[in-house]
């Protein structure tokens, strides 16, 4: 893994249903994420920030899938920024803004491999599965499409980003956390050949056997995995600035365990967290625990 790492923000809360987690980006850094990589003893570039509109100033659309053109453009600068920094021999860490960005980051990653004849794995962290589509949406929110989109389902104008393909192949995509899927979104996720460790599974079986499986499923035959880390993930006792808070998350040790297993398992080639809103945080915590989640992803250790 490269020792340079090249910080992508990415300041959009269209995808979502409110707002606030555009300044995801300038949370994180306040609560020093930069310094904290460099105490790892990364050397850290700041590649750029990708802006999206504000809503007032953007027509809304379609209402099933809402600020759809708008988002696109967000995604495909995104993908373009870290595609080129990959491509210069980087390890990209993108800072977000919702979840409707990897619609463009992944596929970056997932371009830059292709590329070189390789796929990726995707592990995503999450209490939602983000397989939605405008068919089944009940809310229009592109943010909980993201996944689908990835994996090849939804509007073409944002499937086509990058290279024109699916970015991951369904069979090695994991989600780690789910706790809330929506009802006709459910027939996607069982038909699409994606993983789902509900949190009963990770309850059940534990954080660790279910990261060990999901990284396994993610680097069976691929150049290794992108990690999409969304902050709601995490228990909104331990994690309060988040958009979409779901109640019986992972807790604190379990965000870090799914973080650190990606750091050992030596095939991560790519980092991002998503969905942080400092409007909704409590005096920072949420902020800093992203901090300290992304150190853990990218090696720090207790000892």
């Amino acid at each position: 893994m490269s020792r340079d790492l090249a910080l992508v923000s990415v300041s959009i809360d269209l995808g979502a249903g409110r707002r606030g987690v555009d300044m995801g980006p300038s949370a994180l850094r306040i609560a020093g994420i930069t310094p904290a990589l460099q105490d790892l003893d990364y050397s850290v570039r700041e590649i750029g920030t990708v802006n999206a509109a504000g809503p007032e100033s953007v027509d809304p659309g379609d209402s099933r899938a809402k600020f759809l053109e708008e988002i696109r453009g967000v995604c495909q600068r995104t993908h373009d920024l870290v595609l080129g920094a990959m491509d210069q021999g980087c390890f990209p860490v993108i800072l977000g803004g919702d979840h409707s960005l990897s619609m463009g980051s992944v596929a970056a990653v997932a371009d830059h491999y292709r590329n070189r004849d390789q796929s990726i794995g995707l592990i995503w962290v999450d209490a939602h599965t983000d397989m939605n589509t405008p068919e089944t949406t009940p809310s229009g929110n592109i943010h909980g499409m993201s996944l689908a989109i990835l994996t090849g389902h939804g509007p073409e104008s944002l499937t086509g980003i990058g290279g024109g393909r699916p970015s991951v192949d369904p069979e090695r995509v994991s989600v780690i956390g789910a706790r809330e899927i929506d009802g006709k979104e459910r027939e996607l996720v069982k038909e699409s050949g994606i993983r789902v460790f509900t949190m009963d599974e990770v309850d059940r079986r534990g954080a660790a056997a279910c990261m060990d499986e999901a990284v396994e499923r993610a680097t069976d035959g691929t150049a290794g995995f992108h990690i999409s880390f969304d902050l709601d993930s995490i228990d909104p006792m331990q994690a309060p600035g988040v958009g979409t808070p779901v109640d019986g998350g992972l807790t604190y040790r379990e965000a870090h365990l799914v973080a650190e297993k990606a750091w050992e398992s030596g095939r991560m080639v790519s980092f991002e967290m998503v969905e942080l809103n400092p409007v909704l945080d409590e005096r920072g915590r949420t902020a800093h625990l992203g901090v300290e989640i992304a150190a853990s992803a990218l090696g720090k250790t207790i000892l």
